[in-house]
């Protein structure tokens, strides 16, 4: 079990297998539904590719830049040459699978147009309402990883040539986009839970 656990490809492959496993539980035990099941997996896709990316904004917020005055000057290179990179990956990508597998989910529901035009359609309804405020929450998100965080971040970690003052300006930049996304994350996720929980929108 150890050397499962000490590598993180063998740790994820194996956590997939438990997951088939219960794919195999469920198959047969003759519930199956194709349809009902296509629309289940692109909601836990869902599921787990938003808990990457909020998991990572939080780290950022709540862990990263509060922490970086208290580093040392000569340990920073180690949070901006190697770890904030590669958590940048994932969380870019994270992003970008949210609000796909989001809108593929609300497209096989049936309810993208309601939920787009935040209920104000012919059969929307005060869920869809909902649920279209915890989406659009979503897309400004997602929007401002790739087109103002990511872009901003690339200056400040030097992956592109820069000056020292424009530097700073855009660490600023994408810090002040970090937390409005973070600002927007609890109510996105009241909306989005909401949506279910309170509204039975499925």
């Amino acid at each position: 079990m150890s050397s499962i656990l000490s590598d993180l490809k063998k740790t994820v492959i194996a956590g997939f297998i438990v997951t088939l496993l219960l794919f195999a539980m469920y198959y047969l035990y003759g519930d199956y539904d194709g349809m009902a099941f296509g629309k289940f997996l692109f909601r836990w896709l869902h599921v787990i590719c938003g808990v990457m990316w909020i998991g990572i904004l939080w780290y950022f917020n709540f862990v990263q830049i509060p922490n970086m005055p208290k580093i040392p000057d000569e340990q920073k290179p180690a949070i901006s040459k190697v770890i904030a990179p590669a958590a940048l990956w994932w969380f870019r990508w994270a992003a970008m699978g949210t609000i796909a597998t989001g809108l593929m989910l609300a497209t096989m529901n049936g309810y993208i147009v309601e939920v787009l035009s935040l209920g104000l359609m012919e059969d929307g309804t005060a869920g869809h309402r909902m649920l279209g405020i915890g989406m659009w929450f979503g897309i400004v998100m997602w929007f401002n990883v790739w087109f103002i965080i990511w872009p901003n971040q690339k200056i400040a970690l030097g992956i592109v040539d820069a000056e020292a003052e424009e530097k700073a300006a855009a660490a600023r930049t994408a810090m002040l986009f970090s937390r409005t996304n973070t600002l927007l994350s609890f109510p996105m996720l009241f909306a989005m839970i909401a949506a279910q929980g309170l509204y039975n929108v499925s």
